[in-house]
Protein backbone atom coordinates (compact mmCIF):
# COMPACT_ATOMS: atom_id res chain seq x y z
CA UNK A 1 0.00 0.00 0.00
CA UNK A 2 2.13 2.97 -1.29
CA UNK A 3 0.36 5.33 -2.48
CA UNK A 4 -2.80 6.00 0.76
CA UNK A 5 -6.06 8.39 0.78
CA UNK A 6 -8.03 9.17 3.54
CA UNK A 7 -11.06 10.73 2.69
CA UNK A 8 -13.88 11.83 5.30
CA UNK A 9 -17.29 13.79 5.39
CA UNK A 10 -20.43 14.78 6.13
CA UNK A 11 -21.99 10.90 5.57
CA UNK A 12 -19.76 9.91 8.93
CA UNK A 13 -17.51 8.06 7.34
CA UNK A 14 -13.74 7.79 6.59
CA UNK A 15 -12.58 5.83 3.30
CA UNK A 16 -9.49 4.74 2.67
CA UNK A 17 -8.24 4.58 -0.77
CA UNK A 18 -5.14 3.08 -3.25
CA UNK A 19 -4.87 6.61 -4.31
CA UNK A 20 -3.12 4.85 -7.44
CA UNK A 21 -5.77 3.05 -8.59
CA UNK A 22 -9.11 4.96 -6.87
CA UNK A 23 -9.91 1.56 -5.27
CA UNK A 24 -11.73 1.77 -1.91
CA UNK A 25 -9.84 -0.92 0.25
CA UNK A 26 -11.48 0.26 3.77
CA UNK A 27 -14.68 2.28 4.97
CA UNK A 28 -14.64 2.91 8.31
CA UNK A 29 -17.82 4.49 10.63
CA UNK A 30 -17.18 7.77 12.66
CA UNK A 31 -20.97 7.60 13.76
CA UNK A 32 -20.00 10.53 16.38
CA UNK A 33 -20.07 13.39 13.91
CA UNK A 34 -18.56 14.48 10.90
CA UNK A 35 -15.04 14.41 9.65
CA UNK A 36 -13.46 18.02 10.08
CA UNK A 37 -9.38 16.38 9.40
CA UNK A 38 -7.35 13.89 8.84
CA UNK A 39 -3.85 13.25 9.30
CA UNK A 40 -1.63 9.91 8.92
CA UNK A 41 1.58 9.35 10.41
CA UNK A 42 4.65 9.18 8.10
CA UNK A 43 5.22 5.61 8.54
CA UNK A 44 1.72 5.21 7.56
CA UNK A 45 0.15 2.93 10.29
CA UNK A 46 -2.00 5.50 12.27
CA UNK A 47 -4.47 7.53 11.17
CA UNK A 48 -5.77 10.57 13.14
CA UNK A 49 -9.68 12.13 12.13
CA UNK A 50 -11.22 14.92 14.52
CA UNK A 51 -14.65 15.70 14.50
CA UNK A 52 -17.48 17.13 17.22
CA UNK A 53 -15.82 16.29 20.85
CA UNK A 54 -14.37 13.84 19.42
CA UNK A 55 -10.27 12.76 18.16
CA UNK A 56 -10.17 9.64 17.03
CA UNK A 57 -6.76 7.12 16.37
CA UNK A 58 -7.55 4.02 13.79
CA UNK A 59 -4.65 1.02 13.26
CA UNK A 60 -4.38 1.36 9.34
CA UNK A 61 -2.46 -2.25 9.38
CA UNK A 62 -5.61 -3.71 11.68
CA UNK A 63 -9.05 -1.52 10.47
CA UNK A 64 -9.04 -1.42 14.36
CA UNK A 65 -9.62 1.86 16.60
CA UNK A 66 -6.95 2.78 18.81
CA UNK A 67 -7.81 5.36 20.89
CA UNK A 68 -10.50 7.87 21.44
CA UNK A 69 -9.73 11.06 23.23
CA UNK A 70 -12.86 12.53 24.84
CA UNK A 71 -11.46 15.29 26.89
CA UNK A 72 -12.30 18.19 24.51
CA UNK A 73 -15.56 20.45 23.80
CA UNK A 74 -17.33 21.62 20.36
CA UNK A 75 -15.40 21.01 16.99
CA UNK A 76 -12.13 20.24 16.59
CA UNK A 77 -11.22 21.30 13.61
CA UNK A 78 -7.45 20.55 12.71
CA UNK A 79 -5.17 17.63 14.13
CA UNK A 80 -2.04 16.86 13.08
CA UNK A 81 1.27 14.92 13.74
CA UNK A 82 4.62 15.43 14.84
CA UNK A 83 7.18 13.92 12.21
CA UNK A 84 8.33 11.13 13.76
CA UNK A 85 4.67 10.43 15.28
CA UNK A 86 5.81 10.80 18.71
CA UNK A 87 3.30 13.29 19.21
CA UNK A 88 0.16 15.06 17.77
CA UNK A 89 -1.41 18.21 17.80
CA UNK A 90 -5.14 19.52 18.09
CA UNK A 91 -6.79 22.80 17.73
CA UNK A 92 -10.87 23.76 17.87
CA UNK A 93 -13.63 25.83 18.72
CA UNK A 94 -12.99 25.51 23.02
CA UNK A 95 -10.05 28.02 21.89
CA UNK A 96 -7.43 25.84 22.65
CA UNK A 97 -4.49 24.23 21.06
CA UNK A 98 -3.17 20.61 22.50
CA UNK A 99 -0.48 18.71 22.48
CA UNK A 100 -0.90 15.27 22.84
CA UNK A 101 1.82 12.25 24.12
CA UNK A 102 1.12 9.86 21.92
CA UNK A 103 2.19 7.05 24.03
CA UNK A 104 0.32 8.11 27.41
CA UNK A 105 -2.47 9.34 25.68
CA UNK A 106 -1.83 12.97 28.04
CA UNK A 107 -1.89 16.37 27.05
CA UNK A 108 1.66 17.47 27.48
CA UNK A 109 0.63 21.79 26.35
CA UNK A 110 -2.15 23.82 25.79
CA UNK A 111 -2.59 27.01 24.25
CA UNK A 112 -5.09 29.15 24.87
CA UNK A 113 -6.21 31.58 21.95
CA UNK A 114 -9.66 33.03 23.72
CA UNK A 115 -11.11 32.56 20.66
CA UNK A 116 -12.18 29.76 18.64
CA UNK A 117 -9.41 28.06 16.68
CA UNK A 118 -9.89 27.09 12.72
CA UNK A 119 -6.33 26.03 11.87
CA UNK A 120 -3.33 25.03 13.43
CA UNK A 121 0.46 24.18 11.48
CA UNK A 122 3.66 23.25 12.76
CA UNK A 123 6.76 24.79 11.81
CA UNK A 124 9.48 21.89 10.56
CA UNK A 125 11.80 23.15 12.82
CA UNK A 126 9.19 21.28 15.02
CA UNK A 127 9.51 24.39 17.85
CA UNK A 128 6.80 26.58 16.73
CA UNK A 129 3.35 26.36 15.48
CA UNK A 130 1.21 28.88 13.47
CA UNK A 131 -2.51 28.93 14.68
CA UNK A 132 -5.26 30.56 12.91
CA UNK A 133 -8.57 32.28 14.85
CA UNK A 134 -12.12 32.77 13.77
CA UNK A 135 -11.81 37.02 14.87
CA UNK A 136 -9.04 37.03 13.16
CA UNK A 137 -5.76 36.48 15.05
CA UNK A 138 -2.53 34.41 14.08
CA UNK A 139 -0.52 33.30 16.23
CA UNK A 140 3.16 32.20 16.30
CA UNK A 141 3.73 29.72 19.35
CA UNK A 142 7.35 28.60 20.56
CA UNK A 143 6.33 25.44 22.09
CA UNK A 144 9.01 24.64 24.63
CA UNK A 145 8.76 28.43 26.17
CA UNK A 146 5.30 29.20 25.42
CA UNK A 147 6.82 32.67 24.00
CA UNK A 148 4.15 33.90 21.33
CA UNK A 149 3.47 36.62 19.02
CA UNK A 150 0.29 37.93 17.52
CA UNK A 151 -0.73 39.37 14.57
CA UNK A 152 -3.70 40.59 12.75
CA UNK A 153 -3.60 40.87 8.31
CA UNK A 154 -7.05 42.03 8.18
CA UNK A 155 -10.14 43.55 9.91
CA UNK A 156 -13.52 41.36 10.69
CA UNK A 157 -11.94 38.72 8.88
CA UNK A 158 -11.98 34.88 10.20
CA UNK A 159 -8.48 32.90 9.06
CA UNK A 160 -9.64 29.93 7.37
CA UNK A 161 -6.40 28.16 7.02
CA UNK A 162 -2.35 28.59 7.91
CA UNK A 163 0.66 27.04 6.34
CA UNK A 164 4.35 27.49 6.65
CA UNK A 165 6.47 26.07 3.43
CA UNK A 166 8.67 22.98 4.06
CA UNK A 167 12.05 24.84 3.72
CA UNK A 168 10.61 27.66 6.58
CA UNK A 169 10.86 30.50 4.24
CA UNK A 170 7.02 31.55 3.65
CA UNK A 171 4.28 31.57 5.94
CA UNK A 172 0.65 32.03 4.45
CA UNK A 173 -2.87 32.19 5.68
CA UNK A 174 -6.53 32.65 3.90
CA UNK A 175 -9.43 33.99 5.36
CA UNK A 176 -12.73 34.02 4.94
CA UNK A 177 -12.90 37.36 2.36
CA UNK A 178 -10.92 34.98 0.01
CA UNK A 179 -7.87 36.81 0.53
CA UNK A 180 -4.28 35.15 1.27
CA UNK A 181 -1.77 36.81 3.03
CA UNK A 182 1.96 35.76 2.75
CA UNK A 183 4.65 36.57 5.36
CA UNK A 184 8.76 36.11 4.80
CA UNK A 185 10.00 33.74 7.90
CA UNK A 186 13.38 33.64 8.86
CA UNK A 187 14.81 32.37 12.17
CA UNK A 188 16.45 34.24 15.16
CA UNK A 189 18.87 33.27 17.27
CA UNK A 190 18.51 32.85 21.54
CA UNK A 191 15.96 31.39 21.65
CA UNK A 192 13.66 33.93 19.39
CA UNK A 193 10.36 33.18 17.80
CA UNK A 194 11.24 33.61 14.40
CA UNK A 195 10.92 36.89 12.29
CA UNK A 196 7.47 37.57 10.31
CA UNK A 197 7.94 39.83 7.74
CA UNK A 198 4.71 40.75 5.58
CA UNK A 199 5.24 40.11 1.81
CA UNK A 200 1.92 40.63 0.14
CA UNK A 201 -1.51 40.19 -0.43
CA UNK A 202 -3.01 38.27 -2.88
CA UNK A 203 -6.81 38.43 -3.46
CA UNK A 204 -6.74 34.57 -4.66
CA UNK A 205 -10.55 34.42 -4.27
CA UNK A 206 -14.08 36.14 -4.82
CA UNK A 207 -15.71 34.28 -2.03
CA UNK A 208 -14.63 32.22 0.99
CA UNK A 209 -11.35 30.71 1.15
CA UNK A 210 -11.01 27.35 2.98
CA UNK A 211 -7.41 25.91 2.51
CA UNK A 212 -3.88 26.73 1.72
CA UNK A 213 -1.03 24.48 1.75
CA UNK A 214 2.80 24.50 0.06
CA UNK A 215 4.10 21.67 -1.57
CA UNK A 216 6.47 19.33 -0.29
CA UNK A 217 9.25 20.97 -2.30
CA UNK A 218 8.01 24.52 -1.07
CA UNK A 219 7.40 25.50 -5.26
CA UNK A 220 3.85 25.69 -4.95
CA UNK A 221 1.33 26.76 -2.95
CA UNK A 222 -2.30 26.02 -3.36
CA UNK A 223 -5.73 28.10 -1.99
CA UNK A 224 -9.13 26.29 -2.18
CA UNK A 225 -12.29 28.49 -1.84
CA UNK A 226 -16.56 27.85 -2.13
CA UNK A 227 -15.78 29.48 -5.56
CA UNK A 228 -15.31 25.67 -6.84
CA UNK A 229 -12.00 26.12 -7.93
CA UNK A 230 -7.88 25.61 -6.44
CA UNK A 231 -5.28 27.60 -7.26
CA UNK A 232 -2.02 27.09 -7.51
CA UNK A 233 1.16 29.85 -7.07
CA UNK A 234 4.16 29.82 -7.09
CA UNK A 235 6.25 30.40 -4.77
CA UNK A 236 9.29 32.56 -6.76
CA UNK A 237 6.89 35.70 -7.73
CA UNK A 238 3.45 34.20 -6.22
CA UNK A 239 1.85 34.48 -9.54
CA UNK A 240 -0.84 32.46 -10.35
CA UNK A 241 -0.30 29.14 -12.07
CA UNK A 242 -3.14 26.96 -12.74
CA UNK A 243 -6.37 27.17 -12.14
CA UNK A 244 -8.21 23.99 -11.39
CA UNK A 245 -12.13 23.96 -11.85
CA UNK A 246 -14.60 21.05 -12.52
CA UNK A 247 -16.11 22.00 -15.17
CA UNK A 248 -19.13 19.78 -14.85
CA UNK A 249 -19.72 20.93 -11.40
CA UNK A 250 -19.55 25.09 -10.99
CA UNK A 251 -21.49 25.70 -7.60
CA UNK A 252 -19.65 23.46 -5.15
CA UNK A 253 -17.03 23.92 -2.44
CA UNK A 254 -13.09 22.42 -2.30
CA UNK A 255 -12.97 21.64 1.29
CA UNK A 256 -9.51 19.92 1.38
CA UNK A 257 -6.25 19.84 -0.66
CA UNK A 258 -2.96 17.92 -0.59
CA UNK A 259 -0.12 17.21 -2.56
CA UNK A 260 1.83 14.46 -3.83
CA UNK A 261 5.22 13.79 -2.72
CA UNK A 262 6.67 15.21 -6.19
CA UNK A 263 4.47 17.95 -6.07
CA UNK A 264 2.95 17.38 -9.68
CA UNK A 265 -0.30 16.01 -8.82
CA UNK A 266 -2.80 17.88 -6.26
CA UNK A 267 -5.95 15.70 -4.64
CA UNK A 268 -9.50 17.99 -3.66
CA UNK A 269 -12.08 17.21 -1.61
CA UNK A 270 -15.13 18.72 -2.63
CA UNK A 271 -19.20 19.13 -1.63
CA UNK A 272 -19.93 16.61 -4.16
CA UNK A 273 -18.79 13.83 -2.55
CA UNK A 274 -15.71 12.80 -4.45
CA UNK A 275 -12.45 13.60 -4.07
CA UNK A 276 -10.27 14.44 -7.60
CA UNK A 277 -6.31 13.80 -8.25
CA UNK A 278 -5.24 16.41 -10.29
CA UNK A 279 -2.18 16.80 -12.53
CA UNK A 280 -0.92 20.38 -12.06
CA UNK A 281 1.17 20.44 -15.35
CA UNK A 282 -2.25 19.71 -17.71
CA UNK A 283 -4.79 21.00 -15.47
CA UNK A 284 -6.66 17.73 -16.09
CA UNK A 285 -8.38 15.42 -13.10
CA UNK A 286 -6.16 12.19 -13.74
CA UNK A 287 -8.90 10.30 -11.47
CA UNK A 288 -12.03 10.68 -9.11
CA UNK A 289 -12.36 9.17 -5.99
CA UNK A 290 -16.34 8.32 -5.77
CA UNK A 291 -18.14 6.62 -2.90
CA UNK A 292 -19.33 8.92 -0.02
CA UNK A 293 -22.94 10.13 -0.20
CA UNK A 294 -22.31 13.49 1.29
CA UNK A 295 -19.68 16.03 1.28
CA UNK A 296 -15.97 15.24 1.55
CA UNK A 297 -14.82 17.61 3.92
CA UNK A 298 -11.36 16.06 4.79
CA UNK A 299 -8.41 14.02 2.89
CA UNK A 300 -5.17 13.00 4.08
CA UNK A 301 -1.97 11.47 1.35
CA UNK A 302 0.75 10.11 2.43
CA UNK A 303 3.16 8.05 -0.16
Amino acid sequence: MNLLLATGGYDHTIKIWLADSGKCVRTISHSDSQINALDITSDKKILASCGYQHIRLYDLTTNMPLVNFERVSKNVNRVGFQEDGKWMYTGGEDCRVRLWEMNSQNCKRVFDCQTPVNAVCLHPNEVEMAIGSQNGCIYLWDINSDLHEQLFPENDASIQDIAISPDGMYLASVNNKGNCYIWSLSSTKDGRLSNLQPKLKIEAHKRYALRCKFSPDSQYLVTTSGDSTAKVWGTSDFKLVCELRDVDNTKHWIWDTAFSADSKYLFTASSIGKASLWKIEDKKVEREYYGHQKAVTALAFRE
